[in-house]
């Protein structure tokens, strides 16, 4: 699974890659988790608002910062 956080470094795209982080520590596997800071790239992805969840190239989550139980599940399905 590859997993992206789109942000620009603020503070709040810098807690939901922490909070990716940690969530995919608790499913366990293999993931591949990336930060996208390019604002070209983000926008490919017609996200507006950071920060964005993105999972195998599908927006999951925009403008808010998700929580690990929410990412859990997020990634579960």
């Amino acid at each position: 699974m590859k997993i992206e956080i789109l942000g620009t470094g603020c503070a709040k795209c810098k807690a939901l890659e922490e909070a990716v982080k940690q969530a995919v520590a608790r499913i366990g596997g293999f993931h591949e988790v990336k930060k996208v800071e390019d604002v070209v790239e983000i926008m490919n992805y017609g996200v507006m608002s950071t920060p964005a969840l993105v999972v195998d190239g599908v927006v999951k989550s925009t403008g808010k910062l998700l929580s690990i139980e929410d990412i859990v599940e997020l990634l579960s399905k």
